[in-house]
């Protein structure tokens, strides 16, 4: 019996991570803990954004609940990861083979380096569905088509037998949208989809996911840097840094009443519309991510905060509830009211 087949009580997330940590083994004597003790929950029809830099660790996330972690030196050290209600970490490379695609769908970042070159587009579909829902090659083929007409690909017929170098850099994001979901799985997760697409195209793409959640009544985790797109995507928002959730809130909350310093920094760096003359220049956060080999004492965040003081840097704040879900990483958040600092 897979996991979809197993019964679990209505209110149970689909994916519900707890604690996780994933470490990476450098050398005998050097590791590293690139997730540290991430939590979340995603329910049916939801859309939850990850946000942060690159290298807070957000993809490390997403490949730690996918089971993609480099075999040599990643693995998941400690933590829960809950697939409708059943531990996943614990399960062998088969098991978690037969999950993917067909209950977790993934697009990555880059089509190119995640799409095979030398197999047709409509092969990879029809590999999938052949592999989770047993159907013969000519029904296979049939559903690429099918896919492909879905995610908006004009002339199916004729592209299903395109090779991915013959594919516009938009098309092909759409033929790893129709390959995540040709089994109609219960969670998506897009890992930067948009990052190397124009405006128009990345636009469509967004309106393309929206459409097919609710067609398909998939939830979305939609992993990014951008908070202009989160804004139009997501419901629920987490905020990462340092490979630690920093603060986690409905959509609203995020954009109306930041409380942690970083969330209000990424906040500052989004052009608005309306902008004052003389509040028209984005702000940028001082400095860099740190190295996770080199992490700072206390908040990690403290060396790049304008709100710094001592007991910033003597401990790592815990992250802490303030109302209704609002978690927050800060030792200052009470005292601080970001909201009146943000470029209006």
């Amino acid at each position: 019996m897979s996991l979809e087949d197993q019964p679990v009580p209505a209110e149970t997330p689909l994916l519900e991570v707890s604690d996780l940590q994933t470490t990476f083994e450098l050398s005998k004597r050097l590791s590293i803990r690139a997730v540290d003790g991430v939590s979340f929950k995603v329910h049916a029809g939801e859309t939850l954004a990850i946000v942060g830099e690159s290298g807070s660790g957000k993809s490390v996330t997403s490949l730690s609940i996918m089971g993609l972690l480099p075999k040599d030196v990643g693995r998941v050290s400690a933590g829960s990861i809950k697939l409708n209600g059943r531990e996943i970490t614990k399960l062998s490379d088969a098991e978690m083979r037969e999950i993917r695609g067909k209950e977790i769908g993934m697009i990555f970042q880059e089509p190119m380096t995640s799409l095979n070159p030398v197999h047709t587009i409509g092969q990879q579909i029809a590999e999938m569905v052949i592999r989770h829902q047993k159907l013969s090659k000519s029904k296979a083929r049939a559903r690429a088509i099918e896919m492909l007409e879905l995610v908006g690909i004009p002339e199916p017929k004729a592209r299903v037998d395109n090779y991915p170098h013959e594919m516009s850099g938009g098309m092909r994001q759409r033929a790893m949208i129709a390959m995540a979901l040709a089994c109609e799985p219960r969670i998506l997760i897009a890992d930067e989809p948009t990052t190397a697409l124009d405006v128009t195209i990345q636009a469509q793409m967004l309106e393309l996911m929206k459409d097919l959640q609710q067609k398909l009544g998939m939830a979305i985790i939609f992993i990014t840097h951008d908070l202009g797109v989160v804004a139009e995507i997501a419901d629920r928002v987490v905020v990462m840094y340092g490979a630690q959730v920093v603060e986690t809130a409905s959509v609203e909350d995020i954009f109306r009443n930041p409380r942690m310093p970083y969330t209000a920094g990424l906040m500052n760096s989004i052009p608005r519309l309306g902008s004052s003359i003389k509040k028209r220049r984005l702000e940028a956060i001082p400095g860099t991510v740190p190295a996770l080999t080199s992490l700072p004492d206390g908040c990690r965040f403290h060396p790049r905060c304008a709100f710094a003081t001592d007991v910033c840097k003597a401990a790592l704040p815990a992250l802490e509830e303030a109302s209704d879900g609002h978690m927050i990483r800060c030792a200052r958040w009470r005292e601080l009211n970001l909201n009146e600092r943000l470029v209006s």
